[in-house]
């Protein structure tokens, strides 16, 4: 089988009733393409499998786990067995339009972008538990990583294959994809999408996820600033550290010597904990960078992305 231009990744969890629309939907918005759909089943607990295998066509795949291992995790092997030049993304709950994706992949191939990401201009959600937390969330990571997006949250996005395959998907980092991607240099643009009201099932989203998003938002920042040279950081601040409480030791030395008695002090027990923690920090900083000089060594990793090569002609 020839590569396929397009292989649509969707995500399914508990959603029996949408898979027949959704298939149909699908294969209509993409019916002049050449495609490929890949169903990645995340451990429902309804007939959703069965209802994929009853209305799929012969361009789609399902993939079935054994447990529900989270939407980043079904993402990634959806990604990993997609065989496209281009990949998109969806959600499964018919929110997400395929009637959208035609255009989003044209402008991608016309214009070079790595990423094509959807906006949901109309969102159709509710105000207080989905929208409020979702701009909230969106302006926090827009401000700290600098990947400057309007809808973090949107799945559906276009990506250029080999930008999706190298992200390196992990936990519950599907919201920070274009962050991921970013890390690979990859040009991005958005687009308005159509969204609509969930009509089957219930959502698998709620204001719980906001501690979630986060700790994952830290994770982000320590990958773009400090994955590369982890010591900056854990050695810096073990520095400060470090210094401060011999500062505060030379202190309370000084003092001793000219008779003052210094047991017991706060004071005393501040500059033990702070050349303690400096030590560690420090230690912290070196084994952190033995790690990640086996992670790329290890896996013959690089540590840059080439876009292109030109070689001139004589």
């Amino acid at each position: 089988m020839s590569q396929p231009l397009l292989s649509v990744v969707i995500t399914v969890y508990n959603e029996e009733k949408n898979i027949l629309p959704l298939l149909d939907q699908t294969y209509e918005a993409l019916a002049d393409l050449d495609y490929e759909v890949i169903l990645v089943e995340d451990g429902s607990t309804d007939g959703t499998v069965s209802e994929v295998k009853k209305y799929a066509n012969e361009r789609t795949k399902l993939i079935i786990f054994n447990r529900n291992y989270g939407q980043t995790t079904a993402l990634a092997a959806g990604i990993d067995l997609a065989k496209g030049k281009y990949i998109v993304t969806m959600d499964g709950d018919l929110q997400n339009d395929p009637s959208d994706i035609p255009g989003m992949l044209q402008k991608a191939i016309d214009e070079d972008w790595d990423v094509v990401a959807g906006v949901r201009a109309k969102r159709k959600d509710g105000f207080v538990l989905r929208k409020i937390p979702s701009k909230i969330a969106n302006w926090i990571i827009r401000n700290s990583t600098k990947v400057y997006l309007s809808d973090y949250g949107c799945t559906l996005r276009v990506y250029r294959a080999e930008i999706a395959q190298n992200m390196g998907l992990y936990g519950e980092l599907h919201r920070f994809i274009p962050v991921l991607a970013k890390e690979q240099g990859a040009r991005m643009t958005e687009v308005d999408v159509k969204h609509h009201p969930r009509i089957h099932g219930t959502s698998k989203y709620g204001l719980s996820r906001t501690f979630k998003v986060m700790s994952d938002l830290i994770l982000m920042l320590f990958f773009q600033k400090y994955l590369q040279r982890p010591i900056h950081l854990f050695g810096g601040i073990g520095l400060l550290s470090f210094l401060a409480g011999s500062v505060i030791s030379f202190y309370l030395l000084v003092l001793k010597l000219l008779g003052e008695d210094i047991w017991g002090r706060p004071i005393m027990i501040l500059g033990f904990i702070l050349i303690l923690g400096g030590i560690q920090l420090i230690t912290t900083g070196i084994i952190a960078e033995m790690i990640v000089r086996t992670y790329f060594e290890s896996q013959h990793k690089k540590t840059y992305t080439v876009r292109s090569v030109f070689e001139g002609k004589k």
